[in-house]
């Protein structure tokens, strides 16, 4: 049962990996066109930051603290 929810987590965390990309990209491309919507690049910069926070959560699952 732990490899399968190991697996789900992988996959879960390499579609929000995929997602945090494509984030990255839409900010960079309104940034750029100068003729951004400042609360749309907010937004999307916050959702981006949620999906960070669960990669980040999803990651220390999968490798646990190791105490040396």
């Amino acid at each position: 049962m732990t490899r399968n929810n190991d697996r789900e987590l992988r996959d879960e965390l390499a579609k929000l990996r995929a997602e945090h990309r494509d984030l990255d990209d839409q900010i960079i491309l309104l940034e750029d066109s100068g003729t951004a919507d400042q609360l749309l690049v907010k937004r999307l910069k916050k959702k981006k930051l949620v999906i960070k926070d669960r990669m980040t959560s999803i990651e220390d699952q999968l490798l646990p603290d190791i105490i040396a």
